[in-house]
């Protein structure tokens, strides 16, 4: 009798044991997430919960790239979810090349099978489809995304208190169409991931806005989080376009204003700026970034050059 109680005990004791490890593991991922998930066949929803997982690990230097690699096999299956989610990763260059045209024709084989957020994405963004990626054509990796900066190790280390910075600016970089991993690169230099930062210069928040910034883009409150990094990211955009997609010089007009640039040609001989973008350009060492021609007219001394 003694020794079936025991058994007893111990097979409840496992099988909360159990219990508590797959509701772990169900709450690395939100509802919809699960849902979606739910829809799949086993095999397939296997598949994108160890994608999402890759994906989200900020201590795996590969994990979007692995991410890619399980979302291409999904996607083979028949998959929209993870045709929309390797959209995603192309639209923002994670793990994979940034390639638009192939995040467009992903979206819109995902929104032939009624996929609800590659249709807002294809309503929303100006994007041109074309061929699929080799990789959901054929059983091959996907090509790896450029050698990464130091931004990435940074961000692996954040605090957990600090993480949902990341996503935020996931989100608002993006469509923005800019880099976020240029807009973390320079919060990072800037206010070291601190929303209540302010300089002696009065530049405020995340991005440091100074008010004349902040008024520029509408940013009523420089210490609320979105609201910074929408006004930097499109300050960021603007002198993207201004300057031809020359990061050193976007980012030193972002440090120094884009007068200084104009009158020294380039960026400008004051220490603070040049540490300043060697920096971030430690942290972000792509020399390019795609822009709008439509914002604005370039510098006028890129145009005397030209």
């Amino acid at each position: 009798m003694l020794k079936k109680l025991v058994t007893d005990g111990l097979k409840r004791v496992l099988f909360a044991v159990l219990l508590i490890t797959a509701n772990a593991a169900r709450a690395e991922f939100s509802r919809q997430e699960l849902e979606a998930f739910d829809n799949e066949p086993p095999v397939v929803a296997d598949l994108l919960k160890r994608a999402v997982s890759a994906e989200r690990d900020l201590k795996n230097p590969e994990g979007e790239w692995q991410a890619a690699k399980l979302y291409c096999e999904a996607s083979r299956q028949g998959s929209a979810e993870a045709q929309f989610r390797l959209g995603m990763l192309y639209a923002a260059g994670k793990g994979v090349p940034a390639d638009r045209d192939l995040a467009a024709s992903l979206f819109v084989a995902a929104s032939m099978h009624g996929h609800f957020e590659s249709q807002k994405m294809l309503e929303t963004l100006e994007l041109a489809a074309g061929d699929l990626p080799p990789c959901v054509l054929a059983d091959v990796a996907p090509e790896k995304a450029p050698a990464k900066g130091e931004i990435d190790s940074y961000i692996a280390n954040l605090p957990a208190n600090k993480r949902w910075i990341v996503r935020l600016v996931d989100t608002i970089a993006s469509w923005h169409k800019v880099d976020p991993k240029l807009v973390l690169s320079i919060i990072s230099v800037e206010s070291d991931f601190s929303a209540s930062a302010q300089s002696s210069r009065q530049a405020q928040g995340l991005m440091q806005l100074i008010p004349d910034t902040a008024e520029r883009f509408n940013v009523k409150n420089a210490y609320n989080a979105s609201q910074n990094i929408k006004g930097g990211v499109a300050y960021l955009r603007w002198l993207l376009a201004y300057f031809e997609g020359d990061v050193s010089l976007a980012v030193a007009a972002y440090n120094a204003g884009e007068g200084a640039v104009n009158k020294y040609k380039g960026v400008p001989p004051f220490a603070e700026t040049r540490q300043y973008v060697q920096k971030v350009r430690l942290r972000y060492p792509l020399p390019h970034h795609p822009y709008d021609v439509n914002i604005t007219e370039p510098s006028p001394f890129l145009k005397r050059r030209g």
